[in-house]
This record gives structure tokens, sequence and C-alpha cells, in this order.
């Protein structure tokens, strides 16, 4: 995250519209590869040797805020530890008892002289150690005397890409509500940006604003206390998932400033940030694929529509895999396929469906070794299968769910 200072912006009336930097321009790609270069042969040094290197770098710099942002987001990518063999704590209270007593005698008895080697030596002496180690450890609890013992390395085009999205973030801390319009995903990416909503304590309401387009206001137990950023702080850890779809557009309420002037935000995909985020939760194993071409190969009465539909459940959200229609009646059923999930994620999703009240088939893989009494109290429209669902046998429990 970048701290206040490090935030450029500029204000467009009640705008906050921020100072994104081309990741491609060479300029800002060789001030990143400077730094780069920096963290990648420093380990060993101290967090306050490698500020000072920077600052000796950059500090000169009539605005240097988007060098210090840059660092910043490199020092996040650091571990640093206290490295001492001897507890600084004792060091410093048998350096503080041994000046005071030196430093009375001097001041009654003349003649005497008050020598820090000397006193650093005497202490030394005493805790059986070299003079180098008491040096070293004096001080080695404080945050600039931690040593840089690992670092996460990336390259310039990323670390600029990263910047441009923490840059969206710091704006974020200051939000007090949030309003995001998502167009035509897949279930699976769905899946993926609920499971970081309920993972960051946001709380969503959802409204579908026309076909395959959905708007969520997020919200949060700490929202109503604008003296908090807390709130603000999960939106800002929320939107590198945000960034993985195809299509959105994000519109944020602000408090902006020390005055906590009402300001607002927009992101949409169109100002080309780039995640850092992995891309997880919407991979689509090779199986599912050959099923829909396989179903759409065999069965005609039915058709398999992928679009993705989201159904509130409870106080959490199902996103079906796909919607079967039959072609004759327009009826339609909901379909999951349960082949190539986690054990643990399936238990919640069958919990989940206990409370649906939408017709739907569930394609169950016998990998996952699902017993009878843990589809209790779930309809009897369950279709197991070893490899891959077969159509036929999916369409046949669909017309049974919808008396066809």
């Amino acid at each position: 995250m970048l701290t206040g200072k490090q935030v450029r912006v500029k204000f467009a009336r009640d705008y906050i519209i921020p100072h994104y930097i081309d990741a491609h321009d060479a300029n800002w790609l060789g001030v990143a590869d400077q730094l780069l270069t920096i963290f990648r042969a420093r380990q060993g040094i101290s967090r306050g040797e490698l500020e000072t290197e920077i600052d000796e770098l950059f500090g000169s710099l009539s605005q240097p805020q988007i060098h210090q942002g840059i660092a910043k987001l490199l020092e996040d990518r650091c571990e640093f530890e206290m490295q001492a063999s001897l507890v600084p704590e004792e060091v410093r209270a048998a350096l503080f008892t041994a000046s005071a007593k030196k430093r009375h005698v001097t001041l009654t008895e003349l003649g005497q002289t008050f020598s820090r080697d000397a006193i650093v030596a005497e202490v030394a002496g005493a805790m059986n150690t070299a003079v180098d180690q008491i040096e070293a450890g004096m001080f080695a609890d404080l945050k600039s005397e931690q040593r840089l013992t690992q670092f996460q390395d990336t390259t310039a085009e990323r670390l600029l890409n990263r910047y441009n999205v923490a840059l969206a973030q710091a704006v974020l801390m200051r939000s007090v509500g949030v309003e995001i319009t998502l167009h035509a995903e897949s279930p699976k990416r769905y899946r993926q940006l609920f499971r970081a909503i309920k993972f960051h304590r946001l709380i969503c309401d959802l409204e579908l604003v026309r076909k395959n387009t959905y708007r969520l206001r997020l919200d949060g137990p700490l929202s109503l206390f604008s003296a908090t950023q807390k709130y603000g702080m999960q939106l800002a850890f929320f939107l590198p998932t945000l960034l993985l779809c195809d299509a959105f557009e994000l519109h944020a309420n602000l408090r902006w400033g020390a005055e906590r002037k009402e300001k607002q935000f927009r992101l949409s995909h169109e100002d080309g940030l780039v995640t850092h985020k992995a891309e997880v939760g919407a991979y689509v194993p090779a199986e599912v694929p050959m099923f829909v071409e396989l179903f759409r190969k065999k069965i005609s009465d039915w058709e398999l529509n992928e679009d993705a539909e989201i159904i509130p459940v409870g106080k959490s959200f199902w996103i079906p895999d796909y919607q079967l229609v039959h072609r004759a009646t327009g009826q339609s059923v909901m379909l999951d396929i349960l082949g190539f999930w986690r054990r643990s994620s399936v238990e919640k999703h069958l919990a989940m469906l206990r409370e649906a009240d939408r017709p739907f088939v569930l394609a169950l893989s016998d990998q996952l070794k699902v017993e009878d009494e843990e589809l209790e109290a779930l309809p009897a429209n369950i279709v197991r299968f070893r490899n891959l669902p077969l159509p036929d046998e999916i369409v046949k429990q669909a017309a049974k769910v919808l008396s066809l």
C-alpha cells in the first residue's frame, strides 16, 4: 500500500482522478529497473541504510512521490529481521547502568574521564562477548536496524502496473460506499468475486440491471463509523480480484483529506489497470468444455445456456454452472457440476443448495466420495458420474424435475 504522502491525484469538480503512469514508458521502466537493482543486491543491509540509499538516488527531485511510492511497494516485498546475538534490551540496560556509575565517579573523583569506548569494552567483558557484538546489539531491535533477509523479485513492467493498482487502492481507502456494475462474467468468475467479498467481510446487495448485468452495492459492518478506514481497507484489498473481470464499472463515494470532503471516484476496465492477483478460482477443467461440446452434439430438445445467473440464497449467493432450457416449453432448470472441487468447498455448496428454492440438477463426481447421508434434505435430482457427466442422464433428470 502507498502512504498518504505518496498518493498523486488531481481534482475534476467532485471527482478524484489518480495520476496513473504508463507502464510501458521507457523512462519509468528505467526508474523501476534502478530500484530493482538496489533491492536485488542489498541482502543483509539495514532498513535505514536502504532508505538512505534510495533517498540519495531520488531525494533531490522536485516531485519524488512516484519514486518513493514504487520503492515503498518494493519494500513491501521484502522480509526484514532483527539480527543480533544478544538481547538488545539487556545490552542497553547494561550500558546505561555502567554509564551511570562511570558518570558518578567522573563527577566525584578528580582526574577521571568519561569514555564511551571504555564503557562498551567494560560491558563486553562483563557479558563475556566481543565489543562489536555489543555495538551491533545495542539498537538491533529498532525498525531502522532490521536487516533485509529476503526479497520477492518482480519485473519492471509488473512493478509499474502494481503501482497503478496501489494508487487506486489508496483512493479506495477513503471510501464510505461502493457500487460496482458487472457485465456478462462467467459463473466461475462470479464465484471468485463473491468468495473475495465474503473473505474481506464486505456486505453485498445485489440487483439485476438487465440480462447478464448485475449491480453490487458493497458495505461493511464498520462503514457507518466515518472515523475509521477499515471499511476502505477491505475494499482496497478486494480491488485486485475485481480487476480480473473483463467488463466492470466501479463508483465510490469518498471522504477526502483532513476535512473529509465528499468526493467521488470512478474506475472501469477501460482504465487498463493490470492486477497482480493470481488467476485462481476461475480455472475451468478441460472436462467441462468437453461436456458442453458433447451435450450440444447429442441433445437437440434442450438448450445449454452458459450465461451466469446470480441467485441470492440466505446470506450468500448461488451461481449455477449452466441453465438448461427446454426448447418446446421454455421451462428451465439450473445445472451444477461438482466434479473438480475441493472436498471442503463441496460440503459448503451442498449446505447452500439445501436452502435454494430454484429447480436444479446436480451432477456429482464419484471422485469426491460424497456419501448418500451427506445428501439428505436435498431433492432427489442428483446424477452421479465417474469421468464426465452424460448428457442423456442430465436431461432425463431435468425432465423429471420439471415434470415434463
